[in-house]
């Protein structure tokens, strides 16, 4: 499949992650949340900019516990499941991660 952004086409796998995280940029980001009725915000972008450092820097997909750690330290507050849901109600570990034009993640997700 293949999702059309500013003219140009980007290849996505059956699950809707890009095929190239290298293809990813913010109007990608909006043009993979707009097709799950998301709006992104800042606080959107904060966790999808810390997915994708995580992934191209560590290689690692970070469970929920650890991405409401993460995003309680560049957010400064006690960030909880909760909190992220608002922002990817189908699964921050799932949704946040295809948004970021990262890799499908194979595991279940939670803690």
């Amino acid at each position: 499949m293949a999702l059309e952004v500013n003219g140009k086409s980007i290849e996505t796998d059956e699950n809707g992650n890009l095929t190239d995280p290298a293809a990813w940029n913010e109007d990608v980001a909006k043009a993979l949340a707009a097709l799950d009725g998301i709006e992104l915000t800042q606080e959107h972008f904060d966790v999808l900019n810390y997915l994708r450092k995580e992934y191209l820097e560590n290689n690692e997909q970070p469970m929920e516990r650890v991405i409401n750690k993460g995003m309680s330290k560049i957010w400064g507050r006690k960030v909880i499941s909760k909190d992220l849901y608002a922002l990817f109600p189908h699964a921050p570990s799932k949704q946040g991660n295809r948004i970021a034009g990262l890799p499908y993640v194979l595991r279940k997700g939670g803690y």
